[in-house]
């Protein structure tokens, strides 16, 4: 190849170079359409997975879903202990040391507990629900906390889901979700 073409396609690279990377117009700036002026309903809660879905009746689901945190243990709480007790008829104390009315008013105000000081962790032998890592296990202690009974020991086979661990590790950044599939 002589100079000349060197030349040539040199200045043709250059040229599309700054034609297609130096343009006058930005991005458009995306502007979502959002209407907040609505009125709004709560439907659903799930502050802890699992005991709504445990402890509530089928007829008392869409109650329970739009009852204030506030307002849950005096509404559930009998329902809830009843339910536990048909569930382990020898529930005595939890490995929390809860009998089953405060064990069921804790669980009837489904609502999740955050510590702003301290380890959040659902529990962890020692810190009990200051509030979730991903990685906790969280139906394997509520399993432990219906049937486990005072040292967490009673019903082997009734205290584990036997699923051990995230299907995918999770993230070392920030949501530290894991990927989808």
């Amino acid at each position: 190849m002589n100079l000349k073409n060197i030349f040539f396609f040199a200045s043709l690279l250059i040229s599309v170079f700054f034609l297609t990377s130096c343009s006058d117009q930005e991005d458009p700036v995306v502007t979502p359409n959002v209407d907040f002026s609505g009125s709004y309903a709560l439907s659903d809660q799930m502050g802890r997975p699992a005991i709504n879905t445990v402890f509530v009746s089928d007829d008392r689901k869409d109650q329970f879903n739009e009852t204030e945190p506030s307002d849950m243990a005096a509404g559930f709480s009998a329902a809830f202990e009843s339910r536990l007790l048909a569930l382990n008829p020898n529930y005595t104390t939890n490995a929390l040391g809860l009998d089953a009315t405060t064990f069921t008013s804790v669980l009837a105000s489904d609502v999740l507990n955050v510590s702003t000081q301290g380890k959040t962790t659902f529990f962890d032998g020692t810190n009990v629900l200051t509030g979730r890592a991903l990685a906790d296990d969280v139906i394997d202690v509520e399993l432990l906390l219906i049937f486990g009974g005072p040292d967490g020991s009673s019903n082997s086979g009734l205290t584990s889901d036997n699923v051990d661990a995230n299907d995918k590790p999770f993230s070392t950044t920030f949501p530290y979700l894991a990927s989808p599939w």
